[in-house]
């Protein structure tokens, strides 16, 4: 997932240790969030959107891989027989 971390931190003056202070992380974290080595949980996600004072998907941008998966509805796993009602 790529990401505007490093955007958002130079817009608010941060350094990644002071970031990574912030939010309760390690500086190696941030590192690896930045480079999409690592991508954080919800929790820290919001607590990012927080200190910069944006959405989630301002920061965080989803790509979807170059083969697009097609989704088949779901077959019944269970068959009824309309014999056996009653």
């Amino acid at each position: 997932m790529k990401n505007k971390i490093k955007v958002y931190r130079a817009v608010h003056d941060l350094t990644q240790e002071q970031l990574a202070k912030e939010l309760g992380v390690t500086r190696q974290t941030i590192i690896a969030i930045e480079k999409g080595k690592y991508n954080p949980s919800l929790d820290l996600a919001f607590k990012m959107a927080r200190v910069f004072g944006v959405k989630i998907e301002d920061i965080f941008v989803y790509e979807e891989s170059s083969q697009k998966r097609t989704i088949h509805p779901l077959k019944p796993s269970i068959q009824w027989d309309s014999s056996e009602t009653g």
